[in-house]
């Protein structure tokens, strides 16, 4: 019996969830990609305004902050392999409270316990790297004799980031004696055609999310950093492009691999967990 791919989609607001969700289920439906659907997806409505938004060349509203539904998509890679691929759809919101609120809802709680793979989606263009200890000068945080408050400092979108893997891990019961190898680490850096960058995922990622990185490849033995771009360019909500509703919403998007090859086949990252043995 194939073994049953659980996914955690883990990404915060803006990152491109929905869109990359929107686009993924398009490929199964088409069967362009090295994933096919292999029965009947169930609870698909989440993405159905999403599909019908990019099919006429614009791009889909945000998520609730309130909203998390997960649909089930049988699937089928060129080699025979099968999976249940269970694809969540929620606010980005959710995952910064998670953090600063400390707690962990059932419905998360539940995923983190059945995962069998980890996905992180990052948006690098969005991100603040310049507000924690580890990256700027002591002398910064210094307070000056005529302070009269202490100056309240956030973490940056890397230390939240960071502290949000360790309480997964952590809730999960994983122990950090060794570098895991389950569940398996795929980082996502969406929106890369924004970046405008020829660097390799893993070199950028280092580059710009080093304490990140390092957390990264001291934990897990074999993590995977792949450059997504799920829509190509961006999208307006009003403003139906052209190109898009002429040649449809499969025809874009792309995938930039560990070693810089460019792929247009987006369910790549999927199919590469599949083909991982634990």
């Amino acid at each position: 019996m194939a073994e049953q791919h659980t996914i955690l989609l883990v990404g915060e607001s803006n990152v491109g969830k929905t869109h990359y969700g929107a686009q993924f289920l398009k490929r199964l439906m088409v069967k362009v990609g090295a994933l096919k659907m292999h029965g009947a997806p169930t609870n698909v409505e989440a993405f159905t305004t999403a599909l019908s938004c990019l099919t006429e060349g614009m791009a889909t509203d945000h998520t609730p902050a309130s909203s998390y539904v997960e649909s089930v998509w049988p699937i089928q890679d060129d080699s025979g392999r099968t999976a249940e691929l269970v694809w969540p759809d929620y606010g980005g919101e959710q995952v910064r409270n998670l953090v600063t609120q400390r707690r962990i809802p059932p419905a998360w709680r539940e995923r983190v316990l059945e995962a069998t793979d980890w996905v992180v989606l990052i948006r690098l263009h969005s991100l603040r790297s310049d507000e924690d200890l580890f990256s700027r000068p002591l002398q910064s945080f210094a307070t000056s004799e005529t302070q009269e408050e202490p100056t309240a400092f956030e973490p940056s979108d890397q230390a939240r980031t960071i502290e949000l893997l360790q309480m997964l891990l952590y809730l999960a019961q994983f122990s950090l004696d060794r570098p895991l190898r389950k569940p398996r680490l795929t980082i996502l850096l969406s929106c890369w055609d924004e970046l405008g960058t020829n660097e390799l995922p893993p070199d950028l990622l280092a580059a710009r999310l080093p304490m990140l990185w390092s957390f990264v490849r001291s934990n897990w033995t074999t993590p995977s950093v792949i450059g997504l771009s799920a829509l190509e360019k961006a999208l307006s909500k009003t403003m139906p492009d052209a190109d898009y509703a002429t040649r449809g919403p499969e025809d874009f998007g792309y995938v930039v691999l560990p070693d810089g090859e460019r792929n247009t086949d987006i369910t790549l990252p999927i199919q590469r967990l599949m083909a991982e043995t634990a």
